[in-house]
């Protein structure tokens, strides 16, 4: 799986495309009943497949509302986070999206997650083109890892990492499994 998520303003919080309003924002571990039938409701991932059994799965959302604005996959492996998997919810993504600023909050809580375990903010990631791959290079700062398991893997170094954070004020809890 390679990561699609564009990264379309890099906001505190989310903001409202039509109002301009700023939300403050949360984090929590989804549970397996809110992900189940989401692909059915335009998600584009299962996010229940075996592959994500490895992995603890975050929902953002704003604070005091249910609904789901995007969805990380973060999986603990050695010296680093994996990014598996990062989706943000269909009504926010295209031209009629609803919020902006939810990829970079996704990113964010697997950083955060990095940094509770103690790499750091150190991530990686699989990005699905080379669009892709400069987009998240120039937003934030992530570069090309070369190896042969992805041709497009990228890293979010501990420095950048920690840049990228000062952008954020999502809280939450990681609920490290």
């Amino acid at each position: 799986m390679s990561i699609d998520v564009l990264i379309d303003k890099m906001t505190p919080c989310l903001e409202e495309i039509l109002t301009g309003k700023i939300f403050q924002t949360t984090f929590s571990i989804a549970k397996i009943e809110e992900l189940e039938g989401l692909q059915a409701n335009g998600w584009n991932f299962d996010w229940i497949d075996k592959e994500m059994s490895r992995c603890n799965v975050y929902k953002l959302q704003l604070n005091d509302d249910d609904v789901i604005q995007g969805l990380v996959a973060a999986e603990v492996v050695r010296g680093a986070v994996h990014i598996r998997l990062a989706e943000s919810a269909p009504h926010n993504i295209g031209n009629n999206k609803k919020y902006s600023g939810v990829g970079g909050h996704l990113f964010a809580i697997a950083i955060k997650l990095s940094n509770a375990i103690g790499f750091e903010g150190h991530v990686f990631f699989d990005a699905k083109n080379m669009k892709l791959v400069n987009h998240y290079s120039e937003n934030f700062g992530a570069n090309r890892i070369p190896t042969r398991i992805h041709i497009y893997r990228m890293e979010i170094n501990e420095i950048n990492a920690q840049n990228l954070l000062k952008n954020y004020t999502l809280e939450g809890d990681l609920n490290v499994r």
